[in-house]
């Protein structure tokens, strides 16, 4: 089971590999989806090399496992529980668990419900074991549709094909970059409320590349790849001809009183693996979704790569720096920057910083880093990405008013209120590339100190962190402007027209 989260945090399936190395091409390589389509592919590389999480936000594991008739399902609950201990221990998972009324956070991926293990019989002598890694940013994105209902750009979707149609459609325009696309996902029509959702996310486990048995379940997974991918969203939602990546559809029955769509977003990192196991041995007899000639090194660039027309920022930044940048302007950040993220933003509403804190002027990063501490007692970045910043929306124009701030780093953009708040102080947000959490990694030099570690955990946890060539793209500045506000808007004009295609 060590091996298992290991190789699933780290490495990514050869069917993933295979889709995002086919996107790469689409759109031109320095335009803002090559740059992301770039930064993702060397991340990929860099996790394999590094043997770290592809992502830092490991997400909560969720086992699926297949057990032949009189198997200790018991002790096997409790050697994946140890193994995902130690995997937490060394920093293949990021410490995920917290108690939903008291947010402690149990620092070792155990608690109540956690991790989700899924136990099913069948008739084979050895056990297969599945593992999916799916991130907080993307698993907010799912979305479940009761029919009939009034889809927003499609209009009325009924209890038929053509309903369920437009509920895919709609889920794919709303996650924008904030599931960080380009995605992938799952489907689950029917069911209950509860069953639906797992239809959808056990979808997730077929490989990409393989073909719906029902001849129209597979035709129609095909046209919304093609329509999903006309809606111009792009990687990150920075525009652009690859939004989703694969399209995986399952039915269920259901009562007659209800008709459910759920769909499971997934985003570029689809961490999932599968082994068979000898019941004997003890040992992995075989690899799920690895395959013969799979892609083994992704790059084809240097992520964002450097021209020297960038605009570096050092913290304390000025004001008149802020005011002169526009979307799309690349931004360096050399030296101080903070991590802030959902405890921080609620905690600083109603607190003060620390004692002898100051950072007007400074940088703010939404970022959950997976940590090690050595035995100097000293700690290393091991995965580093942005987080999703809408959830901070009701808090951020505050805060950049009542610290001083100048830059907000964080991934899928931000709302109107931050947006005049940005406009009013003088600030931009940065968007960084969501899931490379290795390709940032390499950007921290050093940790210099961290508060609110035992209070909040290691995700929420404020760390100061030495940056430099910290590679991100205006995509809402101090004028007003908004990327995201612009490519939500366009999509959904898009949505609209693919609707009355259909109408």
């Amino acid at each position: 089971m060590i091996a298992l989260i290991t190789e699933t945090s780290t490495n990514l399936p050869s069917d993933v590999r295979k889709a995002i190395a086919d996107a790469v091409g689409n759109d031109a390589a320095d335009s803002r989806a090559g740059l992301a389509m770039s930064a993702i592919t060397l991340n990929i590389d860099m996790a394999v090399d590094n043997v770290g999480p592809v992502c830092q936000d490991t997400g909560m594991p969720t086992f699926f496992v297949h057990t032949p008739k009189g198997a200790d399902q018991l002790a096997m609950k409790r050697d994946i529980e140890e193994a995902v201990v130690e995997a937490t221990r060394t920093g293949k998972l990021r410490p995920n668990a917290v108690d939903s009324l008291t947010g402690k956070n149990s620092g070792n991926n155990l608690g109540c419900h956690v991790p989700v293990i899924h136990f099913e019989p069948w008739d084979r002598d050895e056990i297969e074991v599945k593992l999916i890694l799916k991130g907080g940013g993307c698993e907010n994105k799912n979305i479940q549709y009761s029919l009939p209902a009034d889809i927003p750009g499609l209009g009325r979707a009924a209890r038929d094909l053509d309903g369920v149609r437009k509920c895919i459609l709609h889920a794919v325009y709303q996650a924008q970059g904030q599931g960080c696309s380009p995605g992938f996902i799952g489907v689950g029509v029917g069911g209950d409320r509860t069953s639906s959702f797992e239809l959808a996310k056990k979808q997730l486990l077929r490989s990409v590349d393989d073909t719906n048995s029902d001849a129209v379940l597979a035709e129609l997974e095909q046209e919304i790849l093609d329509k999903a991918n006309r809606l111009n969203i792009g990687p990150m939602g920075f525009a652009g001809k690859t939004t989703l990546l694969g399209c995986k559809i399952g039915t269920s029955h259901r009562v007659p009183a209800s008709f459910f769509v759920s769909v499971a977003y997934n985003c570029w990192a689809y961490r999932r693996l599968g082994v068979i196991i000898d019941p004997k041995e003890g040992s992995i007899s075989e690899w799920q979704y690895r395959y013969p000639g799979e892609i083994k090194r992704m790059a084809r660039g240097a992520g964002i790569p450097l021209t020297g027309r960038e605009v570096v920022l050092t913290a304390p930044v000025s004001e008149e720096t802020i005011r002169s940048l526009k979307v799309g302007d690349i931004v360096i950040v050399d030296g101080e920057m903070h991590t802030g993220r959902d405890a921080f933003h609620h905690y600083i509403m109603h607190h003060d910083l620390p004692e002898g804190l100051d950072i007007r002027g400074g940088i703010i990063y939404h970022c959950g880093p997976v940590m090690l501490k050595n035995e100097a007692g000293e700690y290393t970045v091991v995965a580093a990405g942005p987080t999703t910043s809408i959830r901070e929306e009701p808090y951020q124009s505050d805060v950049i008013e009542k610290l001083g701030l100048r830059a907000v780093i964080g991934k899928g953009g931000m709302g109107p209120k931050t947006l005049a708040g940005l406009q009013k102080h003088g600030a931009v947000y940065l968007n960084a590339i969501g899931g490379a959490a290795q390709y940032y990694a390499r950007c921290i030099e050093k940790v210099t100190g961290v508060d609110f570690l035992e209070e909040m955990g290691v995700p929420e946890a404020m760390w100061h962190l030495q940056a430099k060539a910290f590679p991100c793209i205006v995509t809402m500045d101090a004028h007003g402007n908004s990327l995201h506000k612009q490519v939500d808007e366009e999509s959904f004009a898009m949505l609209e027209n693919i609707g009355k295609e259909q109408a």
